[in-house]
């Protein structure tokens, strides 16, 4: 199990590799709920995308995982 990413040379977290993965995947998530109007269902907008980065995060490490890129 390798726990980091060689970038020319440097050697980078794997988990920032699935950060960045999560952030862009939570983007396009924030934005399609904000385009079908499905933010006017959640009580508090900031812990709902914040419970949404967590849940992707999660998921992009537990396929990493199980893919065995990590």
């Amino acid at each position: 199990m390798r726990s980091e990413l060689v970038l020319f040379g440097v050697f980078i977290p794997g988990l920032l590799g699935c950060l960045v993965g999560a952030v862009l995947v939570n983007a396009v998530l924030r934005r399609a709920l904000a385009r079908a109007g499905l933010y006017r269902f959640v009580w508090h907008r900031a812990l709902f995308d914040l419970a949404l980065f967590v849940m992707v995060l999660g998921a992009i490490v537990w396929v990493s995982a199980r893919a065995g890129w990590q």
